[in-house]
């Protein structure tokens, strides 16, 4: 059977794309699928020493860039992860100074809410002392009121009885009525 193929850039046979490998090869044994790229064990067998040095002295100068590229990009992706990290530190303790001021203004709401629902039992406290306060001076005033009027009655039957006293006995007043 024919492979459809094309040379690559190192001169081999590389198979098409939607190439599937079948049972080709001597002795109707299966033939061994190889990477993209990589020739096959007829194809090598076919080759002069030079073009297959040649090929695997390519085949492991790219394997020797992968393995730099792999190991810069590992380098970079550690980097990266060294860069996540701190942040992820950072973030930590931020939060964590965050929880703390939380559970302080936490605390501070507590103590102002007893602190106003203090304020407020002392007021109403207050409240009744003022309206306690208010009906006995209320009922203290009555009751001076009512003793400056008994005095204030018994001021004039003073004075009437003074009156009467500096006019006499004899006072042409006092005798009319005898």
């Amino acid at each position: 059977m024919i492979r459809n193929t094309a040379k690559g850039q190192d001169g081999w046979d590389k198979p098409p794309a939607a190439a599937k490998p079948g049972p080709e090869g001597p002795q109707g044994m299966a033939a061994v699928a190889t990477p993209r790229g990589r020739p096959s064990n007829e194809e090598l067998l076919r080759k002069p020493p030079q073009e297959i040095l040649r090929w695997l002295q390519k085949v492991e100068a790219e394997n020797l860039k992968l393995m730099y590229d792999h190991g810069a990009m590992m380098q970079d992706v550690n980097r990266r992860m060294q860069v996540h990290l701190m942040e992820i530190r950072q973030l930590r303790e931020v939060n964590e100074r965050l929880q703390r001021d939380s559970q302080e203004l936490r605390d501070l709401c507590c103590f102002l809410d007893d602190d106003r629902q203090k304020g407020r039992k002392l007021a109403r406290e207050w409240q009744r002392f003022g309206r306690y306060t208010a009906s006995v001076m209320r009922q203290e005033v009555s009751a001076y009121q009512g003793k400056l009027r008994g005095l204030d009655a018994r001021q004039q039957d003073l004075i009437r009885d003074n009156i009467q006293l500096k006019v006499g006995p004899y006072s042409p007043s006092c005798h009319s009525g005898r």
